[in-house]
């Protein structure tokens, strides 16, 4: 049959990235207690496309993706990256899998156990510069106000918020990792069930530990900082403030030179 993808293209316009967007799909996770866990992840899979040619083969990437589904981890998202590559016949390939993931939680009192939802992301390139990875996890957090706190004669308004934090790094990192770093660097951490006891604790100590978000980035740049398989990252935390129509934001983003050997 004819490969009309294949035919010449007369207009001599290279396309950055061309491929399939949105894409639904099961996939397999690693999971740092349980090995593995199954999810649905949202899937981006590009190439670049030289001038010369009219069109990609679409149908290539979902037979790529469907060969990988049971092995998506940042360790393995190169040999994807390079499979996309060869059997696209491309010079640079993108990938981006957005999917929720489930962390089982035990009340801070109770010790009630129920599952918290993330969501993560994984974000590949490759090219003739090289291989770029990041991983990026969404962590729902409670912070209390200092200002609040300091100018009340009692009480203090608090909120939830959501920080964003996205690691490039030499070895292998869990996404457990990443998200306790954040669930320890805010007022107090957020679960999916609580108790009277729990609710107790976890008010209690927000207020004993009151952050503005300058307080919550600058904290877990603090941490990464002292961390020497991180070779960038970028940390946005958002509140959605209890008291005002708009929400509180800030943002660090620093890359890193490692100080160990790449293995």
């Amino acid at each position: 049959m004819i490969d009309v993808q294949r035919q010449a293209d007369d207009r001599m316009i290279d396309i950055d990235k061309v491929g399939v967007k949105d894409i639904r799909y099961p996939i397999t996770v690693l999971d740092r207690a349980k090995g593995q866990q199954r999810t649905v992840a949202s899937v981006n899979m590009y190439v670049d496309l030289p001038h010369r040619y009219k069109g990609t083969h679409m149908s290539r990437f979902i037979e790529i993706l469907s060969e990988y589904r049971h092995d998506i981890s940042p360790q393995n998202l190169g040999r994807i990256l390079e499979a996309m590559k060869r059997r696209l016949e491309a010079e640079s390939a993108h990938m981006e899998l957005t999917f929720p993931y489930f962390i089982e939680k035990l009340a801070p009192v109770s010790g009630t156990p129920s599952l918290m939802e993330y969501t993560c992301r994984f974000i590949g390139s490759l090219n003739d510069k090289g291989q770029d990875i990041m991983v990026e996890v969404r962590v729902p957090i409670t912070t209390l106000c200092p200002c609040s706190k300091e100018i009340s004669q009692y009480g203090a308004h608090n909120q939830r918020g959501e920080v964003r934090l996205s690691v490039r790094f030499v070895r292998f990192i869990w996404i457990e990792e990443i998200i306790r770093l954040v669930e320890e660097s805010c007022s107090c951490e957020v679960f999916s069930l609580l108790k009277r006891s729990d609710e107790k604790h976890v008010t209690e100590s927000a207020y004993d530990n009151p952050m503005f978000v300058e307080d919550v980035v600058r904290e877990i740049a603090r941490k990464i900082e002292a961390d020497d398989n991180v070779t960038w990252f970028s940390v946005a935390a958002e509140n959605f403030e209890s008291i005002h129509k708009h929400s509180a934001y800030a943002f660090i983003e620093r890359k890193r030179k490692p100080r160990l050997a790449e293995a």
